[in-house]
């Protein structure tokens, strides 16, 4: 949804069942205006003051898990006290560069995963998320 109008975001926010206020359709602009991209709530809440969204951090918090519930973006556990959210729910992997908190997308197609082990009785797997950390080469 690169570049989508306020109403396309409203849009997309009713089809999720979503009530498109005002402060979630800025939230949505600010969030899927620039494509795919990993956010921290802290980042998305830098993002809405410097674009003059009067947000606070915590209905920044709560927007990004209600949008995670509704299956608009989903969530990234990198690190136990960073959690990325990201606008591309569809099945892929990350690179996590460590020293820059960069988090960048691996396609599906070039990570295989094999030997999964059997889910408990009555469970199924709803994702595999692998993060493979880098950082830069030490001579």
């Amino acid at each position: 949804m690169t570049g989508a109008s306020p109403i396309a975001i409203e849009v997309r926010l009713r089809g999720a069942g979503l009530r498109p206020t005002r402060q979630r359709v800025a939230l949505g602009d600010l969030l899927f205006a620039k494509g795919d991209r990993h956010l921290t709530v802290e980042e998305l809440h830098e993002e809405a003051v410097a674009a003059g969204v009067p947000v606070s951090l915590a209905t920044v918090y709560n927007t990004l898990h209600q949008f995670t519930e509704a299956g608009l973006i989903r969530v990234l556990a990198v690190e136990s006290a960073k959690t990325y959210f990201d606008t591309n729910v569809s099945d892929h992997h990350h690179f996590f560069i460590e020293g820059h908190n960069e988090v960048l997308d691996i396609p599906v197609s070039n990570l295989t995963i094999g030997n999964l082990p059997e889910p408990p009785e009555g469970m199924e797997i709803a994702h595999v998320d692998v993060v493979i950390r880098l950082r830069a080469k030490q001579s």
